[in-house]
């Protein structure tokens, strides 16, 4: 576990908090469901799979920054893969042992949305990390050019 990999515990206090009245009014029900019931889009569907210009990927939910562009890299997954958080506490990673095997989920430090999650194969990325994040989790400004 890294320094800031946190044990599932289901007690965690985030700086943006609603009700999940709140979040399901303003997220609608597809992004609701990635973010706030941790599921997944289907693969080789997301809007930003493709997306390449240079900006800043936030926080589906409450726009917390989570990562650059220039970390996002082809990982031929089907989902849009970064090698590193802008900082390593713009991001939670929390044990998931759903679906009878042990990954590693990744949610906003902010508000503890469900993002995707970060996996040790790299697929040559400086980090070895594969942040494998769902498109509906993320919203994307360009930098100004």
């Amino acid at each position: 576990m890294t320094d800031h990999q946190k044990p599932t515990d289901g007690a965690q206090s985030y700086a943006v908090q609603k009700t999940e009245d709140e979040w399901r009014a303003e997220l609608g029900e597809e992004r609701y469901q990635v973010l706030r019931q941790a599921g997944t889009e289907r693969a080789w569907t997301g809007e930003l799979l493709d997306e390449s210009r240079s900006g800043i990927y936030t926080c589906g939910a409450c726009n917390a920054e989570l990562f650059q562009a220039g970390t996002k890299f082809d990982s031929g997954c089907g989902w849009p893969s970064f090698y590193e958080s802008v900082r390593p506490d713009a991001v939670e990673l929390l044990d998931d042992t759903s679906l009878g095997m042990t990954r590693t989920e990744v949610r906003c430090a902010s508000c503890g949305s469900h993002l995707g999650h970060v996996f040790p194969d790299g697929c040559g990325a400086p980090t070895g990390d594969r942040y494998c994040m769902n498109s509906l989790a993320l919203d994307f400004t360009a930098d100004e050019s």
